[in-house]
């Protein structure tokens, strides 16, 4: 298999789209740090889907909460920041991807290079609205993932020749009593997946004005697709795409379309971490990925241990005697979590740099085994 060349991603080219926010992009709008009073402008969402709304079973994953519909986040200075420092020059010099998923992202500038972004999403105020949604108290993935970008872009003319294709095929179908546009969904911005960890919050950095489309769609449990409206510029979206196979819908009406990715997991050591690094393996620089994947979940472990310790001294103050099967039971569920862990890192020459293959589909699951949400004993 060939060797991938993740370690320095290559040189990307400076942006050459000029950006539907104008002067919003290269421009500093003030250099303050994040102020979640001055920054963040939160509405709650209209609605809040369960994954039994969207016929998948209740225990499924880390929540009962499947997606939100889109919420006002982040004020549109704060949004302007972000733009600032994710389309920097130093970001697309070194921080650019690409896959058969997505054609352009940017990962891991945080915080090197986006001091903004990665005070935005460690902040307590920040992680209390996402975790609210979500329905389970949850910390940022890793540093590597705070602020996954997508990019798509185009030029005014294609703009222009699309929007003309949707007024003809709009009108024909009028005429012919047809419902719905499904045309869009032929060129996905980001194709079916389900995401390496348990909860995203994805954040416009567009300006939404004038599009249309650009929704998030996702498979239900019967195999039926339901869209969610993609949310307008400074506006956002939580999902439990760990266990909910979706895909990023392509927009009209705009040059760009451009969203944060935001990764989360659960802050309590005893539930479940189901973390998978399929999707963003072959997009990373393998070292960094490696050694934070392996960090925290070695601290998970750690606190793990160290409750059981703790539980297993109190039974000896307490002159009761040990329950063996309770032990055993705990030894064989780190055993595994410590197997996972190791099957998640491959050797670096087998890593082939933007090819993600069909393992992160949830037919392709091996052993058929969903993801229970289970405290450990």
């Amino acid at each position: 298999m060939a060797t991938a060349a993740i370690f320095t991603p290559s040189k990307a080219a400076r942006p050459t789209f000029e950006p539907d926010i104008q002067g919003a992009t290269m421009t500093v709008h003030g250099t303050e740090s994040f102020d979640p009073k001055k920054h963040i402008k939160f509405t709650p969402p209209s609605k809040v889907y369960t994954m039994k709304e969207i016929g998948l079973p209740e225990d499924t994953g880390v929540s009962p909460v499947a997606v939100s519909e889109p919420f006002p986040l982040f004020t549109t200075e704060a949004i302007y920041r972000m733009r600032a420092e994710v389309l920097s020059e130093a970001v697309w010099d070194n921080c650019q991807y690409s896959s058969n998923l997505a054609q352009c992202q940017l990962r891991g500038f945080a915080p090197e290079y986006a001091p903004f972004v990665y005070d935005t999403w460690k902040s307590p105020e920040t992680l209390a609205i996402i975790s609210k949604i979500a329905g389970v108290d949850l910390v940022t993935e890793m540093d590597f993932e705070i602020g996954h970008v997508n990019i798509s872009v185009k030029s005014e003319k294609q703009k222009a020749e699309e929007l003309i294709a949707f007024a003809e095929k709009t009108s024909t179908e009028a005429d012919e009593g047809i419902a719905g546009c499904p045309w869009e969904d032929d060129k996905p911005i980001v194709d079916w997946h389900t995401d390496s960890y348990p909860f995203v919050c994805v954040t416009m950095l567009s300006d939404c004005t004038t599009m249309i489309g650009g929704e998030t769609a996702l498979r239900t449990g019967n195999g039926a697709v339901l869209k969610v409206r993609g949310p307008q510029m400074g506006c956002a979206v939580v999902l439990q795409g760990r266990y909910i196979e979706h895909q990023a819908l392509r927009a009209l009406g705009a040059t760009e379309r451009i969203t944060m990715v935001t990764s989360f997991r659960p802050r309590c050591p005893t539930l479940p971490d189901d973390t998978v690094l399929t999707t963003v393996r072959p997009i990373s620089n393998l070292s960094e990925l490696y050694l934070q994947f392996s960090e925290y979940r070695l601290e998970i472990l750690e606190e793990r241990i160290r409750d059981m310790l703790k539980t297993l001294r109190e039974t000896k103050r307490s002159g009761k005697k040990v329950n063996t099967a309770s032990l055993k039971k705990f030894l064989k569920e780190q055993e595994k979590f410590l197997a996972h862990m190791n099957k998640e890192m491959i050797e670096d020459d087998q890593v082939v740099q933007g090819a993600i293959d069909d393992s992160h589909l949830l037919d392709h699951r091996k052993d058929g085994q969903k993801a229970k949400r289970a405290r450990l004993d």
